[in-house]
């Protein structure tokens, strides 16, 4: 969704007039959705401003929706008061991400404000590892005892529901706290009353340990089609849900960071998912760091199949119409190499490529560009051979695209995986690294089946 030009305007007129009640009313009948992306898009010193006039609930809302930078810089405004009553009204896992970002005073300034059975619970998730299942989990679910009946089953749900994110499954245990099943509110409501919650459970679960990376459990609870991740620690006791919402959240930012870095465009900020306005938006000195880098290495990668050309200048000069397919080789290839690795990268971040058999991913790669170069080989070398009414410029450019089209899919999950065995960012400089292999190999497979095809001609 986009910024909405009529109201940022209007808030920015408010803003430079300093009328702060006709900015409350503004902002008070905004659309939650516009009202986010305003914030978003405000200076530091107009976002707080702005959030200031919210009202509690709107206040809350929008926050828990910016990111982590923009929640930083607004709790570092706010009075001890303000800050304390927006970081109280967090869930629990939300708090444990922010204060992973925070300065230490401020983290332990907020969390001393905090209610003990709040403060116990925020502690509890800050004990488990960065970026790991028990980091992520809410420790507010509904817990149901299988020996329970459903109606002491409904009168619980109705009792600590409110308080709970998600009652739309419940989780069973035994009387040591251990998972043994799951059942729906949707079962539970339609259920006899006297029914014991042991027979209409479901014990086919699906559960992260609190050791699991997050990535994983995201995985998991996408792969399953759940709307939420039962979490255990080693012995098995229940300790937390994962929420759909977390889950799609932690997978989006993966997701976005790989394809802002697949693009060749280096973080502004690491953590930052917001790039892509401070880099329509930001100075020079932000931008080109960013950008510069990445386009000389192509620049490299230009020049260096321009030498190749030159190199085969001869060639050319004997046969004038090798030059005219000279860019569709190219062409061909680079985008054959783009797919491939754009692929590769969204596959690795949404979990279904598994390194530990990376050969099998290769090899079908490998299968899929043979067929996609023979193709278009096929295509393309007909056309040539009608066009100049010669079938063995036909005959090299098709062999040449077949060629440049399997290699180029190949480099495209190849070279991602090399960088990511040496500990590299492949996201980073996977692209221009494949585009000068492609490029050069690619002009030597051309003129090296135009040597061999067309023979004395060239000499």
């Amino acid at each position: 969704m986009n910024l909405c030009p009529d109201l940022y305007e209007l808030v920015r007129e408010h803003l430079d007039a300093g009328d702060v009640q006709s900015l409350k009313a503004t902002l008070a009948h905004a659309e939650m959705d516009s009202l986010r992306i305003l914030i978003e898009n405000l200076t530091p010193e107009e976002r707080v401003v702005t959030f200031r006039l919210l009202d509690k609930e709107r206040a809350l809302t929008t926050f828990e929706q910016l990111d982590i930078e923009q929640r930083q810089d607004l709790i570092a405004s706010f009075t001890h008061e303000q800050a304390n009553a927006i970081f109280g009204a967090l869930d629990p896992d939300d708090r444990a991400r922010m204060l992973d970002e925070l300065p230490a005073a401020v983290a332990k300034r907020l969390v001393e404000a905090l209610p003990p059975d709040e403060r116990a619970e925020v502690n509890l998730l800050l004990g488990y590892a960065p970026e790991t299942a028990g980091r992520i989990m809410t420790p507010k679910y509904v817990r149901l005892m299988q020996e329970m009946t459903v109606t002491e089953a409904l009168d619980k749900v109705r009792r600590v529901g409110r308080e709970r994110q998600d009652v739309h499954t419940l989780y069973v245990t035994d009387a040591e706290r251990r998972l043994v099943g799951q059942i729906s509110l949707n079962t539970l409501v339609l259920a006899r009353p006297g029914d014991r919650i042991a027979s209409l459970m479901d014990t086919d679960l699906v559960w992260a340990t609190t050791d699991t990376d997050q990535e994983e459990a995201a995985h998991l609870l996408q792969h399953h089609d759940l709307l939420s991740l039962p979490v255990v620690d080693q012995e098995h006791h229940l300790v937390g849900v994962i929420t759909i919402d977390d889950a799609m959240e932690i997978m989006e930012e993966e997701v976005t960071e790989d394809f802002f870095d697949k693009a060749a465009l280096a973080s502004l900020t690491k953590r930052d998912s917001h790039r892509s306005y401070r880099l329509a938006n930001g100075s020079l000195r932000e931008i080109w760091p960013v950008r510069f880098p990445f386009l000389l290495v192509t620049m490299v990668g230009g020049l260096l199949a321009g030498a190749v050309i030159g190199v085969f200048e001869e060639a050319v000069a004997s046969i004038p119409m090798l030059a005219i397919f000279i860019p569709v080789v190219m062409d061909m290839g680079g985008n054959a190499g783009t797919q491939s690795s754009t692929i590769f990268a969204r596959a690795l971040a949404l979990g279904h490529i598994n390194l530990r058999h990376f050969g099998a991913h290769i090899v079908r790669e490998l299968l899929v560009g043979l067929s996609i170069g023979v193709a278009s080989g096929l295509i393309t070398g007909g056309i040539a051979a009608i066009w100049q009414g010669a079938p063995v410029i036909g005959l090299v450019v098709g062999l040449s695209l077949t060629l440049t089209i399997c290699l180029a899919t190949t480099l495209g999950f190849l070279i991602p995986y090399g960088l990511l065995r040496l500990g590299i960012d492949p996201a980073v400089g996977a692209d221009p690294i494949i585009t000068t292999v492609k490029d050069i190999t690619g002009l030597l497979i051309y003129f090296f089946l135009a040597y061999f095809f067309f023979g004395p001609m060239l000499l």
